[in-house]
């Protein structure tokens, strides 16, 4: 049975990539920071392997990324979905938010990829699937900070994907458009309905949505090195 590893995977995207995982048949552990009571609950529910996992920490990556392959005997699929975000005009950001931003959202994907690879280099097999933002592709107002690490996310990805493709392991990347998750609570009913209009598909992704590209990209071993715009035609 094939295996994965979802940090983050208690969050909105998170939580629907473990769902999609273990409908597929693979055998997943739900890496948690802050929401242990969730990842357990998914745990009775779905027989996931709940892991404590501070991808900011990278001692704790290393110890949650062992864990996992201990319990599991080996790690075919590293899904990166932990991340939060900030809005903010860019004259305003103190070095306490940025540090934190990229702490998560950068840092603990590197972190993550670095403790995953040596197991899958042994393997000579694996598929790493980095969540990233179309902001990370075009930037956005107001976030950033946040489209500085996503783009950083974008570059991990196609770097990897050239220096692991010789041990048969592919990198992608999903760059979500808006998606109706907790990150979207910020926003008012009229903002989300004026930022829809722009979006030609005229609505917000589903996690469910996303889940499925990553699905996809962990399963065909000729796809590396791509960044999968998952946005409803926004900024094509």
């Amino acid at each position: 049975m094939k295996t994965a590893f979802v940090t983050g995977g208690t969050g909105g995207i998170g939580e629907a990539v473990v769902r999609a995982l273990c409908e597929a048949g693979l055998q997943t552990a739900v890496g948690y920071c802050n929401a242990k009571e969730k990842a357990n609950a998914l745990s009775a529910e779905l027989g996931v392997l709940p892991v404590y996992c501070n991808t900011a920490d990278a001692a704790c990556v290393n110890d949650a990324m062992q864990y996992v392959v201990q319990a599991f005997g080996r790690l075919d699929l590293l899904v990166n979905c932990a991340g939060i975000s900030e809005w903010g005009l860019f004259d305003t950001l103190s070095d306490a938010t940025w540090q934190n931003l990229r702490s998560v959202n950068l840092d603990g994907v590197v972190y993550t990829c670095r403790a995953a690879v040596p197991y899958m280099i042994r393997q000579k097999s694996g598929s790493i699937v980095n969540i990233g933002s179309v902001w990370g592709e075009t930037g956005a107002s107001c976030e950033a900070a946040y489209s500085a690490c996503k783009a950083g996310v974008s570059g991990l990805t196609k770097a990897l994907a050239k220096e692991l493709a010789p041990s048969g392991i592919t990198v992608n990347c999903v760059a979500p458009g808006a998606v109706q998750t907790s990150m979207m609570q910020r926003f008012s009913a009229d903002e989300i309905s004026a930022l829809c209009e722009e979006i030609p598909l005229g609505r917000l992704a589903q996690p469910s949505e996303i889940a499925q590209a990553v699905l996809f990209l962990s399963r065909v071993s000729y796809i590396t090195g791509q960044i999968l715009g998952i946005n409803g035609g926004l900024y094509i």
